[in-house]
């Protein structure tokens, strides 16, 4: 099950957390992926040699910052054509919301949504000339329950479900399926210091059913049913994997 053998995939913002656990779980399965960071190649070159060591696959570094406005022509020309595009990357400020300055608004709404877009209006033509084709993009669970300071990434976050929805129900008869992931607390480089507060830890933890704090493979397995054949008749949904979170 979930051979992606012949496949590429681009998986933004996956040199750590959630979009690293994607990159690896699809180079396990057999495909060629391309991992990409903001601005540092080396590391995104370095974090790619691992992956290829460690999971036999094949995997190419790249990168740039999603923030410009020709990020979707930018990546397409280093990658070339895909069969799944995962749009993972994104940024997040806590502020209160009277209190958001100019640049979090300009840097989450063009990181977050913007690029979502464009890389998506870059990548797809091919897929539905293929007939095949995955796109996957990664909310949040704040959606459902957005953070009090966190206006601006959880509006950025509902407005790609909602570009989710709709292209999804246009791209279904060319077989390009559109999926979102909204993931709840999950352990992350981007969580670790904000968790390592015990009492701020134990704030988050009554509000999950589940009662624990999820790991970035939680997400990598449901990426895999989503981008593979096994889901070819699920699109247009949005997955919670956040252990009841949004309840």
């Amino acid at each position: 099950m979930f051979d992606l053998t012949g496949r590429k995939a681009l998986v933004t913002g996956s040199t750590q957390g959630i979009g690293y656990a994607i990159a690896k779980a699809f180079a396990l399965h057999g495909c060629e992926v391309f991992i990409h960071c903001k601005s540092d190649v080396s590391k995104a070159k370095i974090i790619a040699g691992e992956l290829a060591e460690s999971t036999g696959g094949s995997l190419s570094g790249i990168a740039y910052d999603l923030f410009n406005a020709d990020a979707g022509e930018k990546l397409y020309s280093m990658t070339g054509d895909v069969d799944i595009l995962v749009c993972n990357a994104s940024v997040q400020y806590r502020n209160d919301w009277d209190k958001i300055p100019e640049d979090e608004f300009e840097s989450q709404v063009n990181v977050n949504f913007r690029s979502t877009l464009l890389l998506m209006q870059k990548y797809i033509p091919s897929m539905q000339n293929k007939r095949w084709g995955r796109v996957l993009n990664i909310g949040s669970v704040q959606q459902s329950r957005p953070h009090v300071q966190m206006a601006i990434y959880a509006a950025t976050k509902s407005a790609i479900q909602n570009l989710t929805e709709n292209t999804a129900k246009q791209l279904a008869g060319f077989n390009v399926n559109v999926n979102m992931l909204l993931p709840g607390v999950i352990n992350t480089p981007r969580n670790s210091s904000a968790l390592a507060d015990e009492n701020y830890l134990q704030v988050v933890m009554d509000k999950i059913p589940a009662g624990y704090i999820g790991e970035a493979d939680d997400c990598s397995a449901a990426a895999l049913l989503l981008c593979s054949d096994e889901g070819r008749y699920i699109t247009g949904s949005a997955l919670y994997i956040d252990g009841g979170f949004h309840l």
